[in-house]
């Protein structure tokens, strides 16, 4: 058992807050308690959207030794059994159990209809080499017709994606309470999902959702959802804690993105200024300022150094005025980087969750 959680657990601790602390590999590591299960989320974790299958899996083992346990994956990011892998070198190796980990995927859009859960549940499960994982979220509202060859979404003729107009959250839902009472699923989520949307499935489940994944940045702080989900018990997570640098290129290059929309949040000068008087550098800074507003993050990086440097956010403090400063860089709808329109059509599902606005369709033909 991990040397932190061994701690705690001796010293029996809780907080009505929920958000915990444990002492492993001499740093001060909090988490979030999930309401249901009462399960404990690190407010760290890695993400791995983008990290190439040959490189993820020494990348989560080095994260694992260097203190990281809770690791962020799905299906579409094509992944899963790598980082399978190295969790279960990992575990072979001595250096933990599985229950020191915190291992997240999602259901992919896909496979957004409730026949479908399980079986993909299962593959994943299978890919990852667990029993279970401790937290599976619905990674989109809105579903594709799935080509059964690839696993990936049909394309009609002119281009536009084959989507599942007749896609029930509900139905979803409720089949993956059933994967959660047989053991396969601790903790059920929900990404990329409005207020509306997550208010449907809250009134009509047995187990409400425990974590809401999005998009979440300086530039893009969801103010609105964020106070939803705290009132409603929620834990938010936001991906792009650090406006998604290493997507620029891909986003780019496949789906001629602007290089514009990818704003660099590592050299705003407001951001430098705060760093420079904490002696942190700008990422530390960025991700200090979600992760004291008990924002669960997951930056994505397969450098040593930069793992290093993410974890060294807790033994400091913003002061209340540069967390109102950094609070105002805020642009609202207009700071949000993913709107899912590279995948052409996607905006006539009903379950599209974004308001479509004039920036969003001139970002995808720039």
């Amino acid at each position: 058992m991990d040397c932190g959680l061994k701690l705690f657990r001796v010293l029996k601790i809780s907080f009505r807050t929920r958000f915990c602390f444990y002492y492993c590999y001499n740093k001060i590591m909090k988490h979030v308690e999930l309401s249901y299960t009462k399960d404990l989320m690190p407010t760290l974790g890695l993400g791995t959207w983008q990290a190439p299958s040959d490189v993820i899996e020494s990348t989560v083992y080095k994260a694992l030794d260097l203190g990281y346990r809770h690791i962020d994956t799905a299906f579409n990011y094509n992944n899963e059994e790598s980082i399978g892998r190295a969790l279960k070198k990992w575990i072979d190796d001595g250096k933990g159990t599985r229950t020191d980990l915190f291992v997240t995927t999602k259901l992919p859009h896909v496979g957004n209809r409730a026949s479908d859960v399980k079986k993909f549940l299962e593959l994943q499960l299978s890919r990852l080499q667990l029993d279970y994982v401790d937290l599976y979220l619905i990674h989109v509202p809105f579903g594709f017709h799935c080509d059964p060859e690839t696993l990936t979404p049909r394309v009609k003729s002119d281009g536009e994606y084959d989507v599942d107009m007749d896609t029930n959250h509900l139905t979803i839902w409720k089949e993956m309470e059933l994967c959660q009472r047989e053991g396969l699923i601790r903790n059920l989520g929900l990404s990329n999902f409005n207020e509306e949307q997550i208010r449907k499935i809250s009134k009509s489940s047995t187990i409400k959702p425990q974590v809401l994944q999005v998009e979440l940045h300086a530039y893009f702080q969801q103010q609105g959802l964020r106070k939803f989900c705290t009132d409603n018990d929620i834990v938010v997570t936001a991906y792009a804690p650090l406006g998604s640098p290493g997507a620029k290129d891909h986003f780019v290059t496949k789906y001629n993105y602007s290089p514009d929309t990818f704003p660099d949040l590592l050299n705003l000068p407001q951001v430098k200024e705060i760093a420079d008087k904490h002696g942190r550098t700008p990422a530390q800074i960025l991700l200090n300022f979600l992760v004291q507003q008990k924002v669960v993050v997951i930056p994505k990086s397969t450098s040593e150094h930069r793992l290093r440097e993410n974890m060294n956010i807790y033994d400091f403090e913003l002061s209340a005025p540069e967390m109102d400063l950094l609070k105002k860089l805020d642009k609202g709808e207009s700071g949000r980087i993913f709107n899912f329109l590279f995948w052409k059509g996607v905006e006539k599902h009903p379950e599209y969750p974004f308001h479509i606005e004039k920036n969003y369709s001139s970002k995808d033909k720039q």
